[in-house]
């Protein structure tokens, strides 16, 4: 055996024309001779040109993903706070300190390997996912076949395919026996492309190079051998890959508005800071030392720690569960983004139909057969589906001879029974099986289908030499010339034909796809095939369906009580799109083409997607422009998807979402989610999700942004007041702060963000969908829950600095009145959860972690205040009597508080009815 040469090839690159270059020349290119290569030359080959996987842009790195975390404006503004406690060695009078910066530092660190974790998370499933869909190649190496990952498919392989294969790379076909792949990944064809030997033009289109053969396409019929010409990125597949990668990655409207919040609160701090330095450098004696620990103590009083750890947590809760309900985030802040999505654009096999066509009608002996789920014995003997005649008052006619000639006029294997095929050829040795036909026989010859022929016959010697016939109805009809009715054969007249042609077109009316079936003895097997298909006897028709699945009808209702509408594009037919839109609840009437949507302008398009529900025969093109239309017109858009060609539409749409079982690597590259079980059901299990959650974030970013603009508020007015009130104390020394930086960031913390993680696993409320999408202008804190944010950072102002100087002035003591503020605070806090989870009608025994989470808080901050850790925060213990002036000012607070609310909520009420 002679393998290939290990020199490198370098004779042809992806830019030469492969499929119209002699085989000769291509084998040479490749550096073999059609025999296969060596194992060391084929790891050779995986050394030098990568591993055989498609991927749309280069993977982040985990260096790039953990540096990611670090930027952000709030993040930068602790690290300057940090900056600052060192640089207050370079002040007169003053000294870094060292503790306070590290723990600013750690603070950081804390929260960026949080929100590392988490994506790491995400990244490693989506990758889980590409491993697992990875499928086996059979390759000639060492001189006989073997089985490999098709990731380890080089240049060079010579790749043996069979039905039902599918193809790991671009390659060039050496020999065919009946061999057809479906191409409809990459072309949008549906109809299977017979592929052969040979060389075509080079301005050939790629969907008719009938040499080649791609990846992300399947073996539908045949087998036959090619030599590889490309892998991975260097594919068809991988060009258009490539082409996405290039893309700039989206912006979800909760990324944009987490950002904006970030600079506000940024752009704030650093103006109060910029005030308060002023007012007390112009209007007072503070020391320098005071005045820059002000400022270190406002820029951490007014950043969030914990808002990007907790947002991230909430969005990874939420992506494990759609894990758990078959759907997988390829990007977490889709999560949330899809609680706002008020338009899905699906497509209709096998999304909201079961893909597996099913005969549901025949026509035989002059009478329509409708087959029910029912099992009966039928006249073979075995149990199958219910056959019953129309209310025509006749008996059930004999149907055997129709669905005999569908199982043998078929190339369906059936393993351990498992089929595997056509979907059509499918469904007929299905429903011959269900009915316990015979359908077995020595098949002398076939006369293969092709688009110009549109029939198929095979020659079985069946006691007899008997040719079978299938294709479309008037074309078998064409070739019969009598008829089978009531076991006996007659004379086809006119008038049976034209019942025949209407019965066809009845069926084809009621979304069914129809073929006619007809037989014959023959003398002659090797005959010419005109001979064989002369003369024959018409048996009769079968209609089949893709039923939609059970549960796509009860989703899409759903879905429309939730305000979000089903639109179904498909490239099937106008009837079938119309029929199957009809089933699972969607209104067909006005139903459009994608020849009509080419007729419309940009702006007529606009107006035609508010109207209509259904598209047929749409292509990739078409399912952008009604994705742009639908954009154009404000809507927040899911479209599904699982081609190639299907990826500019995934990308572009709001939430793209591919296919698991059936998509392509690109369509899961280019979309934002994946559905693991193919289902619209787990579309709207997936809306739901993420309206919860965002109900979720709503919730935790009142809690933290109300609470560290309080912090704000407490140091801003207090060391204001205090240089007023207390000009001693507040500009002699270089503690005279109303809270230190460090206990500020405890409270943020201990006190806010463990509560505030535990929230983000709050169940969802009843009847999320029974209310309309979230507007896309509107963001995580609009009006009402601004208005609750300023409430409450000014009640919490207001009664922690009445508690501060009131405790200041009995006791004579900075430290003390620290302690006191700095417990009220923690206390105020962790109560408020209830009081904002309240609003949704949510009890406290409804989340175990949150009750947990306080609980542990609540634990911390007592060991802080009576323990030695006291020392290191620089607190005191307090007594009962002070725990009583916390309880007063407790009670003040809450008092305000209900009263604030109250008058608010009558503000928004009045509103919302005018």
């Amino acid at each position: 055996m002679r393998y290939a040469p290990v020199e490198p090839l370098d004779s042809m690159t992806r830019s030469e024309p492969w499929h119209a270059t002699p085989i000769d020349d291509v084998l040479s290119a490749l550096a073999t001779d059609g025999k296969g290569l060596s194992s060391d030359e084929a790891g050779r080959r995986l050394s030098e040109y990568g591993t055989n996987d498609v991927h749309g842009a280069e993977r982040t790195s985990v260096l790039h993903l953990l540096v990611s975390q670090f930027r952000d404006p709030l993040i930068y503004l602790l690290g300057v706070a940090a900056l600052l406690s060192l640089g207050v060695g370079f002040v007169p009078g003053g000294e870094p300190n060292y503790t306070e910066a590290a723990f600013i530092v750690l603070i950081i660190g804390a929260n960026g390997l949080f929100g590392f974790v988490q994506d790491y998370q995400a990244t490693r499933s989506i990758e889980a996912l590409r491993e697992l869909a990875s499928p086996d190649a059979t390759v000639l190496r060492d001189g006989r076949r073997q089985v490999v990952d098709a990731e380890q498919v080089v240049p060079g392989d010579v790749v043996h395919l069979e039905r039902g294969d599918a193809v790991p790379a671009d390659a060039r076909v050496l020999e065919a026996d009946e061999l057809r792949t479906n191409e409809s990944p990459l072309t949008g064809e549906s109809t299977p492309v017979e592929k052969v030997p040979g060389t075509v033009g080079e301005e050939t289109p790629l969907a008719e190079r009938r040499n080649t053969v791609y990846k992300n396409t399947t073996v539908v019929r045949g087998r036959g051998r090619a030599v590889v010409v490309e892998t991975g990125m260097e594919t068809e597949v991988g060009g258009i890959a490539t082409r996405l990668g290039e893309a700039d990655d989206r912006q979800t409207p909760f990324q944009a508005e987490v950002e904006r919040l970030g600079k506000r609160i940024g752009g704030l701090v650093v103006a109060l800071i910029v005030l308060v330095v002023a007012v007390q450098f112009l209007f007072t004696a503070t020391a320098p030392v005071a005045i820059l620990l002000v400022g270190i103590t406002l820029a951490v009083a007014g950043v969030p720690e914990g808002l990007p750890a907790v947002v991230t947590f909430t969005l990874a809760l939420g992506a494990r569960e759609m894990v758990d309900r078959n759907a997988l985030v390829r990007r977490l802040p889709v999560v949330e983004s899809l609680g706002s999505v008020d338009v899905v654009v699906t497509d209709k096999t096998g999304t909201v139909t079961e893909n597996r066509m099913t005969v549901t009608r025949l026509y035989a002996s002059g009478a329509v057969v409708e087959l029910s789920d029912s099992p009966v014995r039928s006249e073979a003997g075995t149990d199958g589906r219910q056959l019953t005649a129309n209310g025509d008052g006749r008996s059930r006619p004999a149907v055997a001879p129709l669905l005999r000639c569908g199982a043998l006029c078929n190339n369906v294997d059936r393993t351990d029974g498992e089929y595997r095929g056509e979907p059509t050829e499918i469904a007929l040795r299905r429903i011959a099986d269900e009915a316990g036909i015979e359908s077995t026989g020595e098949r002398l010859r076939e006369i293969q289908f092709s688009s110009e022929r549109k029939r198929m016959t095979v020659v079985v010697e069946n006691g007899a030499p008997t040719a079978y016939t299938k294709g479309a109805p008037e074309v078998v009809l064409d070739r019969c010339d009598a008829v089978l009715e009531d076991g006996d054969v007659h004379e086809l007249t006119d008038d049976r034909r034209r019942e025949i042609i209407d019965r066809t077109e009845s069926f084809a009316g009621d979304a069914l796809r129809v073929l006619g079936f007809a037989s014959k003895a023959v003398d002659d097997p090797s005959a010419d095939a005109a001979q064989i298909e002369d003369g024959m006897v018409f048996l009769g028709l079968q209609g089949m369906l893709d039923p939609p699945r059970e549960e796509v009808e009860a989703a899409i209702a759903d879905c429309q009580s939730a305000g979000v509408r089903t639109i179904l594009a498909t490239g099937d037919n106008l009837a079938t799109a119309e029929a199957v839109g009809e089933q699972i609840g969607l209104d067909p009437g006005g139903a459009l083409t994608g020849g009509d949507v080419d007729d419309q302008s940009d702006d007529q398009l606009e107006r035609t997607v508010e109207e209509v529900d259904v598209f047929a025969r749409v292509t990739p093109d078409h399912k952008v422009r009604i994705l742009n239309a639908l954009q154009d017109n404000g809507h927040t858009v899911a479209m599904t998807g699982d081609g190639v060609n299907d990826a500019p539409a995934l990308s572009q749409a709001d939430v793209g979402v591919a296919m698991g079982q059936r998509g392509t690597d690109v369509a899961r590259q280019a979309s934002d989610m994946i559905l693991r079980d193919d289902d619209f059901a787990t579309i709207r299990d997936a809306i739901r999700e993420g309206r919860g959650i965002f109900e979720n974030v709503r919730k935790f970013v009142n809690y933290l942004v109300s609470t560290n603009t309080g912090e704000v508020l407490v140091v801003f007015l207090g060391v204001l007041l205090g240089s007023l009130l207390f000009p001693a104390q507040f500009s002699e020394t270089s503690h005279a702060l109303i809270l230190t930086p460090i206990l500020i960031l405890w409270i943020n913390l201990v006190a806010d963000t463990l509560p505030a993680l535990a929230m983000g696993a709050d169940p969802h409320a009843d009847g999320l969908m029974d209310r309309p999408p979230r507007p896309t202008d509107e963001g995580v804190i609009d009006t009402r829950v601004l208005v609750s944010i300023l409430t409450i950072a000014v009640l919490l102002a207001v009664t922690g600095l009445g508690i501060f100087f009131y405790a200041l002035d009995a006791t004579g003591s900075l430290l003390r009145a620290q302690s006191v503020l700095f417990t009220f605070i923690v206390v105020v806090e962790l109560i408020r959860i209830q009081v904002i989870r309240s609003r949704y009608d949510q009890p406290l025994r409804s989340n175990p972690w949150l009750v947990g989470a306080i609980g542990v808080s609540l634990l911390v901050h007592l060991t802080v205040l009576y323990t030695p850790l006291r020392d290191f925060f620089r607190v005191v213990p307090l007594s009962l009597v002070e725990w009583g002036w916390i309880a007063t000012g407790f009670a003040t607070f809450l008092l305000l508080n209900v009263a604030v609310s109250g008058l608010t909520t009558g503000l928004f009420e009045s509103r919302a009815s005018d």
